[in-house]
């Protein structure tokens, strides 16, 4: 078989409903999605299954109901192809501690309590600081570090494909479209988002990440698990814990991520998580390498029935 990279979806993906099929379909799939209830708000399976959107659209939800997803369409995947074995993962920011849970860096339930909290911290972090998002199409990152420090803003995503995100002061919003403009950026879209993720605006939630993490035991992954802040591989399990807290306040570097797994060999990417964004960015960052997007039970099964044996 080709080797298969695994990417796991990021917040912005999530659907009401999503593993409602999966749970139907699998026990063992329903079991991940009802782990460890106590770590999380007492209605979460409720509006993770039928809303409302604007509830499961906060981090403190969508986080944690993004990454048990994750894992339950990877324990359909195993249980109908048990010879499957990816030859690494990676995740989008929120992704990447699935993407951990799946390579048995830490556990299903320990990852989820991470997760959990960090979506907590994440949202407090936002209720305090006034932050944005701006999008900026047709750019590179040389402009977009240009623009940021003109503006005062912070590159947040590297995404590929010409697409790259800036966050910062939501005051200084105006400042940075201004900036975009004129440096030549041919669209610069403000984000539907709470807060400046992936910027210094989010030091809190990385402190507190930072004792939940300590409190979590951790060991070398069964396959490399790119880091979205190195954009490669972490080395051992110290740089691992670094850079998942590193990356809530630094850059993500997805474009690179992608890029390296394409030089290490993988041949093929299997997105697990709703709506197709990461298959989207992989087509534009690397075009001869397909990429198959599975969010549902039956898209799952399309792609299994896919997947070269």
């Amino acid at each position: 078989m080709a080797k298969v990279a695994l990417l796991f979806s990021g917040q912005g993906a999530q659907r009401v409903g999503m593993g409602a099929d999966l749970a139907e379909a699998s026990p063992s799939a329903r079991a991940i999605l009802h782990l460890a209830p106590e770590t999380l708000p007492k209605d979460f399976l409720t509006v993770m299954q039928k809303g409302p959107e604007e509830t499961l659209t906060r981090t403190a939800y969508c986080q944690p109901a993004l990454y048990l997803h994750g894992l339950a369409l990877l324990q359909v995947l195993r249980e109908r192809l048990p010879e499957f074995k990816p030859a690494a993962t990676a995740g989008l920011s929120l992704g990447e501690f699935t993407a951990h849970a799946a390579a048995g860096t830490f556990s299903a339930e320990d990852g989820l309590r991470l997760v959990t909290r960090r979506g907590i911290l994440m949202e407090e972090a936002c209720a305090k600081t006034k932050g944005a998002m701006l999008a900026l199409l047709g750019a590179d990152e040389a402009l977009a570090s240009r623009v940021a420090q003109e503006s005062g803003w912070q590159v947040a995503n590297l995404n590929g494909g010409g697409q790259v995100v800036l966050s910062g002061p939501a005051e200084k919003l105006e400042a940075a479209q201004t900036a975009a403009k004129a440096a030549g950026v041919k669209r610069a879209i403000p984000l539907k988002v709470a807060g400046a993720y992936h910027s210094s605006l989010m030091q809190s939630a990385k402190e507190g990440l930072s004792e939940a993490i300590a409190k979590t035991s951790m060991k070398m992954p069964s396959s490399p698990v790119l880091s979205n802040f190195l954009g490669r591989p972490a080395q051992n399990e110290a740089e691992i814990l670094s850079s998942l807290l590193e990356q809530v306040t630094g850059t993500v570097r997805w474009e690179t991520c992608l890029r390296h797994l394409a030089d290490s060999g993988i041949r093929r990417f299997l997105e697990l998580g709703p709506g197709g964004v990461l298959a989207g960015l992989a087509k534009k960052i690397l075009p001869d390498l397909p990429c198959h997007s599975a969010g549902t039970l039956a898209e799952l099964e399309k792609v299994i029935h896919e997947l070269p044996r």
